[in-house]
């Protein structure tokens, strides 16, 4: 009988011990979620595995200064806007990087390919945002499994009471090797495509000033939008009195409006697109959508691409006195 105890219990515990590794082995192979909160941040903020990445920059009004002044304990900066997250090609300013550039510096914020960076913007505005989105959304395109955004960013970690630290974290680089995923990138040939014969939707990111031609970027050469395309403004998804994405439910009605298929989010510079592509393609799962990074200003480059506008002779004499855009 002790034999036959002492048997069942080792296979018990073998059992209980395949169990356990079975569990470990789901929970790391799980995708991360890609958008958390404090609490879950500051239950992992130890892991090994796990990078906090503070992108603030001028775009939110902060940048090395602000991280320097007060930051999460242990997150590394890299400046959305200087770091070469975006970069200028063919003088089309604001391009997602070469491979090359984007595997320099992802891995010398010391991110390689089995770590789960969690993304943190400033959380003041929609349009800062769209910069964790953007971030996001390249550290997708070149591979990365587990990528989250927090949400609220700094301002909620602050509000929380959480600690913060002063100085700066120097991070250890690492060699990344990126794997392209092309499809979620949308070229300007693509959406030259779907502008001439259809198969997909187009949708404007932009506030209606810019889509109906009321004003562009500084860089765009032509006034309006994407013939055919519809307008989601990327501000409608954002609740500004707690600087949040808005709930699922609301977002997923604000999105109704846009037809089941394929679609390309664009906008002037792909930073405010990229906000529609994350609450599409990563929080309602549409697996379709893709992020035209060049959007206007890589469109209107080409002046022989088409552009609809409502733009008046009124709006640019209004211009030319310097009473409008």
């Amino acid at each position: 009988m002790r034999i036959f105890a002492s048997f069942f219990t080792r296979q018990a515990r073998a059992a209980a011990l395949a169990a356990v590794m079975t569990l470990g082995a789901t929970f790391t192979a799980s995708a991360a979620q890609p958008l958390v909160n404090v609490e879950w941040l500051k239950a992992h903020l130890n892991d090994k595995n796990v990078v906090v990445l503070d992108i603030r920059s001028a775009i939110d009004g902060g940048g090395a200064q602000a991280y320097a002044a007060a930051h999460i304990p242990g997150s590394v900066h890299s400046d959305y806007d200087k770091a070469g997250w975006r970069v200028t090609r063919n003088d089309v300013p604001f391009m997602l990087p070469t491979v090359a550039e984007l595997e320099k510096l992802i891995g010398d914020i010391g991110i390689d390919e089995d770590k789960h960076v969690v993304v943190v913007p400033a959380g003041v505005s929609y349009t800062d945002f769209g910069s964790a989105a953007r971030t996001y959304w390249t550290l997708k395109v070149v591979g990365l499994k587990n990528v989250s955004i927090l949400d609220g960013g700094v301002a909620a970690w602050q509000a929380a009471g959480l600690p913060v630290e002063r100085g700066e974290t120097r991070p250890s680089a690492t060699i990344f090797t990126a794997t392209l995923d092309k499809s979620l990138i949308a070229r300007g040939t693509d959406v030259e495509t779907i502008e001439s014969k259809g198969g997909g939707t187009l949708i404007d990111a932009r506030p209606a000033s810019f889509f109906l031609g009321k004003e562009k970027a500084p860089n765009a050469a032509a006034y309006g939008h994407i013939p055919g395309a519809l307008n989601l403004d990327s501000a409608s998804y954002y609740d500004e009195k707690s600087n949040r994405l808005k709930p699922k439910a609301e977002l997923a009605a604000l999105s109704a409006q846009v037809p089941a298929g394929p679609a390309v989010s664009y906008c002037n510079t792909g930073h405010w697109a990229a906000t529609d592509w994350f609450v599409l393609h990563e929080l309602l799962g549409r697996e379709d959508i893709r992020l035209y990074d060049g959007s206007m200003v890589e469109w209107t480059a080409n002046p022989n691409r088409p552009v609809e506008s409502a733009r008046t002779k009124w709006d640019d004499l209004k211009k030319k006195l310097g009473l409008g855009s």
